[in-house]
């Protein structure tokens, strides 16, 4: 037997969440093998198995988060113990760190014999775990210690409040169970809870990433509504041409080559401008809100841009993008107009210190000449950390921006 631990997946990250297995109990995997997809707070990963054999045993169901170094798989196999990858026995800096070794030593485990009606873990709580009593106010709780208290204490259950159904009132692990499968009811409004989901590991990184946004950027935000109808024109007349989302990207790199303040960070008391632009693109996904980022978008033409953004958003799409791509953003667009809204005071993506959102296009009456006429119109809100500039730099910027939308040829012209 040998088993596969789960690896150490880079980035100081130190725990997975099982999304999906890609074999089962009793298939015949060999060497590279892909085993289990595991999302991590960055991205989600596919797992090679470093052994060849018949899996015996899978750790674990969808959704359960596995800490880095625990078992993921077991793999039995006659040859199981000599076939993992010579890239591990050299220590490769290009795969994967924490596979299973060849000895076994701590990464063995002796799946338990299962008796009548028992799982293998009431058989280990029957054999290795005695029962225990805690005397409280009013009687005498007994339970299985430590599995069932844990149990109780994880999920918040009073075991005072439960009749226990194992001999003599012991309180065992489905009385607990049964108690967490029912509807808690909410003290302050007296409704039962619908659902109660754990926050993935991605979930929890972009929950702390917007609250320290919040807590340490003093932001303020400024906004313009645009005329965008000769944007829609040019790409109109360039069918096979960029798509609009390339050409704002475009316009946004040539404002922060004019106003680089809002391309940087802070640190400390030192503000730090960054010379060039990796454009953060906002793309909602299956696992939430995720901002990979165009390196060096500064270079890129907006046909170029086009083509880096496609490449992205399918990244996005499949869960395949790399901690590098969602980590080295300079400067966030939003195009949150993707969701039929106007506007939105957006976060920025700490420590980044500004961000642009663009809302739907749509007719709207609009002034031209002084005559009233039906336009294309959008509006652009910039939301940006007032300790690296004052409005006169924001507005300058989003001015520029805004100017590109209404006059795109003579703006690309220029670039």
């Amino acid at each position: 037997m040998n088993t596969f631990l789960l690896p150490d997946l880079g980035e100081g990250l130190t725990e997975g969440e099982i999304v999906r297995w890609l074999v089962a109990a009793g298939d015949v995997v060999a060497v590279d093998t892909p085993v289990a997809e595991v999302e991590t707070a960055k991205s989600v990963v596919e797992l090679p198995s470093p052994y060849a054999g018949v899996v015996a045993e899978l750790h674990g169901e969808v959704g359960t988060v596995v800490p880095v170094g625990q078992p993921l798989i077991t793999i039995a196999g006659e040859s199981a113990g000599e076939t993992y990858r010579e890239e591990e026995r050299a220590g490769s800096g290009n795969v994967l760190v924490g596979y299973g070794t060849a000895d076994g030593g701590a990464g063995r485990r002796r799946r338990p014999q299962v008796r009548g009606g028992e799982s293998a873990r009431e058989q280990v709580v029957r054999s290795a775990e005695p029962v225990q009593s805690a005397r409280v106010e009013g009687g005498v709780v007994r339970v299985v210690s430590p599995l069932v208290r844990r149990m109780a204490k994880d999920g918040g259950v009073d075991l005072r409040q439960i009749n226990g159904s194992g001999p003599g009132g012991l309180i065992v692990r489905r009385d607990v169970e049964g108690v967490l499968a029912a509807p808690k009811v909410v003290e302050r409004t007296g409704l039962p809870e619908l659902r109660r989901e754990r926050m993935s590991g991605f979930r929890k990184v972009v929950a702390a990433t917007l609250s320290r946004s919040r807590s340490e950027i003093p932001e303020a935000t400024t906004w313009v509504d645009v005329d965008a109808t000769a944007l829609i024109e040019l790409r109109k007349a360039t069918k096979d041409g960029p798509g609009l989302l390339a050409y704002m990207a475009r316009f946004v790199v040539a404002g922060l080559a004019k106003y680089p303040e809002l391309n940087g960070f802070v640190d400390g008391d030192e503000l730090v401008q960054y010379d060039g632009v990796n454009l953060g693109l906002a793309a909602q996904t299956d696992r939430g809100l995720v901002v990979p980022a165009i390196a060096n978008a500064h270079r890129l033409t907006a046909r170029e841009l086009d083509g880096a953004i496609r490449t992205l958003t399918e990244s996005a799409r499949l869960g395949k993008l790399t901690p590098e791509e969602l980590n080295r953003g300079t400067f966030t667009l939003n195009n949150y107009g993707s969701f039929g809204v106007d506007g939105s005071a957006a976060i920025i993506n700490h420590p980044q210190v500004a961000i642009l959102g663009v809302g739907r296009i749509i007719d709207r009456p609009w002034v031209v000449d002084g005559e009233l006429a039906v336009r294309k119109l959008t509006q652009l809100s910039l939301v940006f950390d007032h300790r690296v500039c004052d409005g006169g730099t924001a507005a300058g910027f989003l001015r520029f921006v805004a100017d590109a939308f209404e006059n795109p040829g003579s703006v690309l012209a220029d670039l």
